[in-house]
């Protein structure tokens, strides 16, 4: 499971990183909101690269924003074989993928606590990173459904009172139980 869950969790953060990124595009062109070069001051931090003053080199940048989504998306294909999939799941997913973020900003001094944030830069930053999560566990989704129900979710078809969000589990279902 792990391998697979690697090139696919790879395969769906570099997807949600790619419609995030298009989706910041289009935004900034209706509010002329300039590019953020947050991520390639963390990057410069984190691996005692030489700081640029100003404008940060486009290719550190994109580096951090897609190695970041990519990585993380991992995470979530994790999440989606174990059988964590769905809406909710891409809910708490944007919460890890959030708070990744500001883990990395503010241990390295670059950014400052979302709390102190002006509101309406706070709200953009929030809608991008849900889009990254839900495109992200909408792949990973698809992907990890290719292999069946996950283990939670097999769990959940032979425990009485739970919603089981997956078909019926095939008799011997990988507990040895028949139905």
């Amino acid at each position: 499971m792990m391998k697979r869950a690697l090139w696919q969790g790879l395969v769906a953060g570099a997807a949600g990183g790619v419609v995030m990124t298009l989706g910041e595009k289009v935004e900034q062109r209706l509010t002329g909101r300039p590019d953020s070069h947050v991520p390639a001051r963390v990057l410069e931090r984190l691996t005692g690269m030489a700081e640029r003053p100003g404008r940060q080199p486009v290719p550190v940048n994109w580096a951090m924003h897609f190695g970041q989504a990519a990585v993380l998306g991992v995470l979530r294909s994790v999440m989606a074989h174990a059988g964590l999939r769905g809406p909710w799941s891409s809910a708490q997913f944007a919460v890890v993928r959030l708070t990744n973020d500001q883990i990395l900003e503010n241990a390295t001094g670059v950014g400052a606590p979302p709390t102190t944030w002006p509101r309406g830069e706070l709200v953009v930053d929030l809608v991008h990173k849900a889009v990254y999560a839900f495109v992200t566990g909408a792949v990973a989704d698809a992907l990890a459904a290719a292999d069946g129900p996950g283990p939670g979710q097999r769990h959940a078809a032979v425990r009485p009172g739970r919603h089981a969000d997956v078909g019926p589990i095939p008799r011997g279902d990988s507990y040895g139980r028949g139905r």
